[in-house]
């Protein structure tokens, strides 16, 4: 199928001004002004009049609990697994997938087998091998083994430290995980990331920090997400960002502050990225560690968040749309995604002033419309 969308103001995510998108499969072909005799070349092309529709590469969720997450509190606070629906609604049109505090009764068969159901449903998936347990379990036995060897698999995560859920891992342990996935990455020409669950005790980062400044440990591997639980945390994960690592915040009511602190505190903005954690459990503990409450997290949260950053005062488009398409790109390794240039997947959303989609595309295909899915799950 051919798409030409005419006029659209592109951020791609830097910005373009108006110009036409040509698409053709899966992929972006062309990107400027295209003369009228051109498309005369291609007559079964949808022209789509995308004048006064802003352009910008569909979101990269770098972690989402696809096949469901929690279990804190028993058996029944297990949360469902992830619907297609409510991903391309937010606009997001690659997740990665990961286990978290249950690697015991959630399995990475499982959530392999689920990544392949979206996939094959009309959007992109990865998954990462582990969970939030030290040492990994993993689908073959090793966590190098499983980066090689399964093409989903491109990191090791979500890896539990400075919380009571954690394992609590040597930094010799977490040295040697972060390794694993490293040759992993190398040998399968992925990223190789260790994504790192950071929870609200006091050592923080401190890990972390020793990981780099202890071990030849590469800087752009270490991955921390949650950074936003405390000023103190956000901060540290500032300093951490200086070293070359990257950072993650959960989207939430309290995102725009802690962006706002994050850059009056100096923090890289191209070491920044957001994530929803979507379908994962939001637990409550007092402070003897006992479950009081219970919450499930929303795809469509970081949507409204990625617009409520573009907002603020002294941020750019720019900056707020970098957050889920190319530095999330960058880190997670994924040259064909994050960026609206010719040869990149079509994955393309347009947003009217309002902030809703009126079209996109996940890969070429036609996801959203006026606001509203076009791609359903067998059981939707």
């Amino acid at each position: 199928m051919v798409i030409l969308l005419r006029g659209a103001d592109i951020c791609a995510p830097e910005r373009l001004g108006k110009q036409d998108i040509l698409i053709e499969g899966q992929q972006i072909t062309f990107i400027g002004d295209l003369p009228a005799e051109a498309l005369q070349g291609l007559p079964n092309a949808t022209v789509v009049d995308a004048q006064g529709l802003t352009a910008t590469p569909g979101f990269i969720d770098p972690h989402v609990h696809i096949a469901g997450g929690g279990g804190e509190g028993g058996y029944a606070n297990r949360t469902p697994e992830i619907r297609i629906g409510d991903i391309v609604s937010a606009g997001v049109t690659t997740v990665i997938g990961c286990l978290g505090t249950d690697g015991v009764t959630r399995s990475h068969a499982d959530l392999l087998a689920k990544a392949r159901a979206l996939e094959t449903e009309g959007i992109t998936t990865y998954i990462y091998t582990g969970s939030y347990q030290v040492p990994a379990r993993t689908l073959t036995g090793a966590v190098v083994d499983d980066l090689v060897l399964i093409d989903k698999v491109i990191g090791v995560g979500e890896v539990a430290i400075s919380d009571r859920r954690s394992f609590q891992p040597t930094v010799e342990a977490l040295a040697e995980l972060v390794s694993q996935s490293h040759v992993g990455g190398l040998l399968s020409g992925k990223a190789g990331i260790t994504h790192f669950h950071v929870g609200p005790y006091s050592t923080r980062l401190a890990p972390l920090h020793r990981l780099l400044d202890e071990y030849p440990i590469a800087p752009q591997t270490i991955y921390a997400t949650h950074i936003t639980r405390s000023p103190e945390l956000l901060a540290d994960a500032v300093d951490l960002a200086a070293k070359g690592a990257m950072v993650d915040m959960t989207a939430s009511s309290t995102t725009t502050d802690s962006l706002k602190r994050y850059i009056d505190l100096g923090g890289d903005l191209s070491r920044l990225t957001l994530s929803s954690d979507a379908n994962g459990s939001l637990p409550e503990f007092d402070s003897d560690g006992r479950l009081i409450g219970m919450d499930v997290a929303k795809q469509a949260t970081l949507y409204e968040q990625v617009w409520a950053c573009a907002d603020l005062p002294g941020v750019d488009l720019s900056q707020a749309i970098s957050l889920v398409t190319s530095n999330t790109a960058d880190v997670l390794g994924l040259e064909h995604k994050g960026r609206l240039r010719v040869g990149a997947d079509a994955d393309i959303l347009l947003t009217d002033d309002s902030h809703t989609i009126q079209l996109a595309f996940a890969r070429g295909r036609e996801s959203v419309r006026s606001g509203a899915p076009q791609i359903q799950g067998t059981f939707e």
